[in-house]
């Protein structure tokens, strides 16, 4: 794998009565989403592979983002630590070169933090992607 490419979910609706695994997006992560899907492609990352999160939010991101990819939808990805979201990429990316993680902070900082220890971002805003190669992550936020 040549690159990693680590996005949190969209800003999330807080709804009565919904379980957090269930939260929607609000408005603003709708359009947080949208913006994180255009600047992957800007950057001019061609994913091979997304793997996502169950979780309502991080799906509806994924659903604005608007990647072509295969997508897995794993729920090993919901509340994972930096170490299991690797060691669940290293399991899934078969042959891919970039992999797309839609997920969840605090478990995206620590991921790329592991890789890049120098990586000084503890937390994540909605909708940023870390873009890690060779060694190197890089913030984006996209507005």
């Amino acid at each position: 794998m040549d690159t990693l490419i680590l996005l949190r979910h969209g800003k999330s609706a807080y709804p009565d009565k919904v379980k957090d695994h269930d939260r929607p997006l609000a408005q603003r992560g709708i359009r947080q989403a949208g913006l994180a899907g255009k600047a992957i492609r800007r950057y001019g990352h061609v994913v091979d592979l997304v793997l996502c999160s169950t979780a309502e939010r991080a799906r509806a991101t994924l659903a604005q983002a608007a990647m072509d990819a295969p997508v897995r939808f794993l729920p090993t990805l919901y509340g994972a630590t930096g170490e299991q979201i690797l060691t669940i990429v290293d399991a899934e990316r078969g042959d891919a070169t970039t992999v797309l993680v839609v997920g969840h902070d605090p478990g995206l900082a620590e991921a790329a933090q592991l890789l890049d220890p120098t990586f000084t971002f503890a937390k994540f805003p909605t909708s940023a992607f870390a873009v890690v190669e060779d060694g190197h992550a890089e913030l984006h936020i996209p507005r």
